[in-house]
């Protein structure tokens, strides 16, 4: 690297993040209140059930995928009827009895099935590109006491090395702050 090239700077090499393990939904909370206001934004918490506090205090609720399945629908509703429109204007068309080319009362009901395949298809696409899946790996497991109690009684809280605020001896006093069980290392 020469003297007028900038520094790289980014997660430290063979450390993924901190990881602390917490005793119950409350307290991981409170955790997740403080991690939060102190300005981590690469936090993810695992628990073996839903906890709203949590969610609340990481701010995980704004997500993308109601926009998503409003788009899809709206693009298959279109979708539908242009190629019911195709199909009767272009493609094959057929006057009988006089009824008009574009006789869109028919039209109603197949627009509708394709407005519901179209959502439903961009939710079930949107869901997993937003959560990063398939993902056969994270490095998260890499933690034995996260394999063996993630799923059953453990609740975890992870800042990420990349997180612009990550300093590795400064977040981990933090998270000792905490008061914790344990903090981890997460190796990639």
């Amino acid at each position: 690297m020469s003297a007028s090239s900038p520094a790289v700077i980014g997660p430290p090499v063979g450390l993924w993040g901190l990881m602390a393990e917490f005793p119950d939904p409350k307290s991981l909370a409170q955790a997740a209140r403080r991690t939060h206001q102190a300005g981590y934004r690469r936090v993810e918490a695992y628990t073996p059930f839903p906890v709203e506090e949590v969610m609340e205090a990481l701010d995980h609720h704004h997500s993308k995928v109601p926009l998503m399945v409003l788009a899809g629908g709206i693009l298959g509703g279109l979708g539908g009827f242009g190629l019911q429109m195709w199909t009767n204007l272009v493609a094959y068309p057929m006057n009988i009895g006089g009824r008009p080319l574009i006789s869109w009362p028919a039209f109603i009901i197949p627009t509708f099935e394709c407005t519901i395949l179209g959502a439903c298809l961009s939710a079930v696409i949107g869901m997993f590109a937003l959560n990063g899946l398939p993902m056969p790996y994270h490095p998260v497991f890499n933690v034995p006491r996260f394999s063996e109690r993630a799923s059953t009684d453990g609740y975890f809280l992870v800042i990420e090395a990349a997180d612009p605020k990550f300093d590795r001896s400064g977040t981990e006093i933090f998270l000792q702050d905490l008061n914790p069980s344990e903090v981890s290392e997460v190796e990639p």
